[in-house]
């Protein structure tokens, strides 16, 4: 039976979803959709090709209100914004994203967004690429630490409590920062970072 690959990328998410990316394999997602491996291995030749799909339809939505004439700036805060959403909107929804280069039609048409505004802005080629995934790094490092704290969240308070001491202990400049450190307000932490990133790129631009 031959299954429309649309299907085969939407089971898949259902199965991030329950069991995360080590519970997502090519033999639970066939046993899943109740076929046999052979028709699953007809639109995906292994889980990385799987994974490279999800990516692609975890980013259809970003960077859909942005234009030519959007400042870079905009364009920096709202990609990374939408970003973040739409890693979180799944289970390891970063770590599916994150390790490889996704040659696919809405990550292409992402990073074309922040790399074309960055040229308008004043960057070469060069700069506004290393630039355009800097800024997706952060995401992706952020969403990845942000997802396992909250995955891992009755170890976290033992953790916390291990990381006061030793830092009260040994680390002077890490034990007056220790509230920072274990903050859970994720959305002003990622702000703030966000801010370092335009700051800088800013920064280049107005040099010569």
């Amino acid at each position: 039976m031959r299954i429309q690959r649309d299907r085969v990328v939407e089971a898949a998410w259902t199965l991030l979803d329950e069991h995360g990316l080590e519970g997502l394999t090519m033999r639970v997602l066939a046993k899943a959709l109740s076929i046999q491996a052979p028709s699953l291995y007809w639109h995906f030749p292994g889980k990385q090709a799987l994974l490279d799909a999800m990516a692609d339809t975890l980013v259809r939505d970003v960077a859909r209100t942005l234009t030519a004439e959007s400042p870079w700036g905009a364009v920096v805060r709202t990609v990374a914004e939408e970003l973040r959403r739409a890693f979180l909107s799944h289970r390891d929804g970063a770590r599916v994203y994150a390790g490889t280069i996704v040659v696919s039609e809405h990550t292409l048409r992402v990073s074309d967004t922040v790399i074309g505004a960055l040229g308008r802005a004043g960057l070469g080629p060069r700069e506004a690429g290393w630039a355009a995934f800097s800024v997706l790094d952060y995401v992706l490092g952020f969403t990845i630490e942000e997802q396992g704290f909250t995955a891992q969240d009755a170890e976290a308070k033992a953790r916390e409590g291990a990381l006061r001491q030793l830092a009260s202990e040994r680390y002077p400049h890490a034990a007056g920062a220790v509230d920072a450190i274990l903050d859970r307000d994720f959305d002003s932490r990622f702000a703030f970072g966000l801010d370092l990133l335009v700051a800088g790129i800013r920064a280049r631009l107005s040099t010569p």
